[in-house]
């Protein structure tokens, strides 16, 4: 695999996100933050696949790879429609 793929660029952005974030921390420590990385990419992610889909919530669901119901649950998490 070249290191020009998508994935090993996303990689290396989030990398280097994190870099910089620690930098701004300085010597504040941190906590949780696997879910605020998660936080941070997934809406977006959803966001950008439903934009893609036409809000094709079944399509959106296939291309992200989990099921559907658990697209809908992310969706009322985010905020992304209503209950």
């Amino acid at each position: 695999m070249s290191d020009k793929t998508p994935q090993n660029n996303l990689s290396i952005q989030v990398t280097q996100t994190l870099e910089v974030y620690f930098e701004t921390l300085e010597d504040q420590s941190t906590c949780d933050l696997h879910e605020m990385v998660i936080q941070q990419v997934e809406r977006p992610l959803i966001e950008f696949v439903l934009n893609r889909t036409q809000h094709n919530q079944t399509q959106t669901a296939q291309i992200l790879g989990i099921n559907r119901n658990t697209l809908r649950k992310k969706m009322l998490k985010y905020q992304l429609i209503e209950s």
